[in-house]
């Protein structure tokens, strides 16, 4: 006799889950409050905890209501705090032309800041 399992999956749906789009290093990020997102990194001196404010917004949506920019929304903005700005891994860069002995190797690591966020206004 087999004996089956029967297993309930809840869905952990957070109701009224405030999101928005934010525009920044020429690319678009979807952050929620509490996120730690990585960024492009910022121009500027930050120490960790310092407060950064991100004007740029495209959309934001508090479950209930979506508003949309055109092209960003005024009197709208993201609070971050500032956590660390570093290094990404290494991305190896080889040039190769067969048959002529030319080999080329390169490194390059990418900087980013680390932020998180703090609220959504």
């Amino acid at each position: 006799m087999v004996k089956k399992e029967t297993k309930t999956i809840k869905e952990n749906k957070v109701e009224n889950q405030e999101f928005a789009v934010i525009a920044t290093g020429g690319k678009q990020y979807k952050v929620s409050v509490g996120e730690v997102i990585r960024i492009e990194k910022l121009d500027g001196e930050f120490k960790a905890g310092d407060k950064i404010i991100f004007d740029k917004i495209l959309l934001v949506d508090n479950g209930v209501d979506t508003t949309i920019g055109s092209p960003y929304i005024t009197n709208a903005k993201v609070e971050s705090i500032f956590i660390k700005t570093a290094k990404g891994k290494t991305v190896k860069v080889v040039k190769y032309k067969q048959k002529s002995r030319y080999l080329k190797r390169n490194g390059h690591r990418q900087p980013f800041t680390e932020v998180k966020i703090s609220a959504i206004k």
